[in-house]
This record gives structure tokens, sequence and C-alpha cells, in this order.
């Protein structure tokens, strides 16, 4: 599961750092947002996953969706779904998302998904169906998808990039070292296969998240830096891990401001196009402007 779908609801271990309080969110903007989601029941992943930035991002017309349920899988050890034998595909998903997305006037929507290795498609028709549906309902929204690695399979990868998103962004999580333990049944190469095979097929804009505090060192995460950039990915996000509950792998350290700033620049120096790097970036925060 992606870490856009990790929640924050208990305290980590480590206490937190002044630099990691979160402002209520507030305005106009949100707090009509807010109204309808409560009052249709929409699911979003900023109010299921208690993002920080959810105010931001609904004031600048940005949300996230989730979609093939909300139960994974993968057992990753950063992430607050549950994991567990998945319910039956709604096929009837895809025109509730894009009916959600119309309700909310959303400008530019993210998608993603639990990992649905159950199924012999592994979710990826309904990907495919769910921006078909968006794009009908609401032709003026753009969209990311952010996929998750569907195993390496291509055909599966191949419905993605024929619906065309205007961004496919797809996790590496952490570096090479932890992925064993952070992504349990994920693998860095395949992940790194699966970026490059989107540019190779021709999509336009590519994408990879890093979260960061589960014991990493600077030159392993410079050394991500530099395989997400070989692999031609065009916008990186870097941010905290923030322990969902005590179940999960613990806080090992709080990344400083001047060490996102740092990274920050080595991210455009390699000639990232995008590079958001802070204590509270998820993997859509700021979505919108990854799309020029």
């Amino acid at each position: 599961m992606n870490s856009e779908t990790a929640s924050n609801i208990l305290p980590d271990r480590l206490p937190k750092p002044k630099w990691l309080r979160v402002k209520l969110p507030t305005g106009k903007k949100y707090t009509e947002l807010r109204s309808l989601v409560d009052k249709y029941s929409l699911n979003t992943i900023c109010t299921s996953g208690s993002c920080p930035n959810m105010g931001e991002c609904w004031g600048e017309g940005t949300a996230t969706f989730m979609i093939l349920g909300n139960v994974c899988t993968r057992s990753c050890g950063f992430c607050g779904v549950k994991t567990g034998r998945p319910e039956t595909v709604d096929w009837d998903e895809p025109e509730k998302v894009a009916r959600s997305i119309k309700l909310m006037k959303i400008n530019h929507a993210v998608l993603t998904s639990v990992d649905r290795d159950d199924l012999k498609d592994m979710g990826s028709i309904m990907w495919a169906e769910t921006v078909k549906a968006v794009r009908r309902m609401n032709p003026d929204t753009t969209l990311e998808t952010l996929i998750p690695d569907f195993q390496g399979l291509e055909q599966h990868i191949d419905r993605i990039i024929e619906v065309a998103p205007e961004v496919v962004s797809h996790n590496i999580e952490t570096v090479r070292r932890l992925t064993r333990d952070v992504r349990i049944q994920a693998k860095y190469d395949r992940s790194l296969g699966v970026l490059k095979y989107l540019k190779s097929q021709g999509q336009r804009r590519t994408k990879s998240g890093i979260m960061l505090g589960l014991g990493e060192l600077r030159e392993e995460v410079i050394e991500t830096l530099h395989d997400l950039r070989a692999n031609d990915v065009d916008v990186v996000t870097i941010g905290q891990y923030l322990q969902p509950s005590k179940k999960h792998l613990p806080v090992k350290q709080f990344i400083t401001p001047d060490q996102f700033a740092e990274y920050r620049e080595i991210g455009l120096e390699l000639g990232f196009r995008h590079v958001e790097s802070s204590s509270l970036v998820r993997s859509s925060y700021k979505a919108q402007k990854h799309i020029n």
C-alpha cells in the first residue's frame, strides 16, 4: 500500500519536534468541501488518512480518492490500511468516484488504491474504468494515478498507460536496504522497473515518493534519488514517516527542515522537474503543479 494512505492516528515513540505541528484546516473552500464529504459520505484519503495538508489541497481544488476497497493484500510495515482478504470488487465504484469529484468540483484528482494481488488483473481493469468514468463526468479535471506495482506485469500497467492520466505515480517509499522490512512484498528494483516502463511507453509525466525517518542514511537517500532520476522519473516527493500505530515500524529519527531542503536542492540538481521535500509532504502534496 502506498504511503499516501498511511494514517497518523497514534503518537510516535519519539517526541515530535515543533516543526511537525499542524494547524487545523480553515477557509471557506475547505468548509464547503468538508460539508459535502460528510453529507454524501465521500471516500477521500484526505479525511480517512488524516492528511496534514488537507485544508491546503482542498483550498486549491485537489483531493485524493482510494479505489478497490480499504483492505490490502500486502502487509507493509509503515501503512495503516488493514491487511487481509479484500471485499468483492464494486463495479459501480468508477461512477461513484466520478460523482464525488463532480460534487466537490475538484480541479485535479489523485486516484490511489490498495494492492489487489488476489485479483487476476490485480485491479488494473477497475483502475482504467475509473479514469474513464472521471473523464466522462469531469472533462476539465486533470488526473494523477498513484498506482501499485501490479507485480511488475506489463499487461496490467498498459491499462493505465492506455487511459493516459496526466501523471502516473508509483512510490519507491524507502531506500534499497530497508525495502524488505518496510515494503515486505515489494521489491526496490521492481518499482524502478515499473517507473522506467511507464516512461518507455510514452507516459508524459512520472512521479515517485520517499518517506524518511525509518533509519535510512543520507547517502542512501541520495542514492535513491539518483536511481529514480536514472529511470526518467520527473517528479519526486520526500516527506517524514509517521507511525500509524504501535504495531507499525517505529520512527527512528525526525528529519530536520534543513535536511529536507538539502534533499530538494540535490533533486533539482539531478534534473527532476519538481521536488516537494519537507516534513509534512505526502504523495499528493501540490499535485496540481506536477502536470506541467
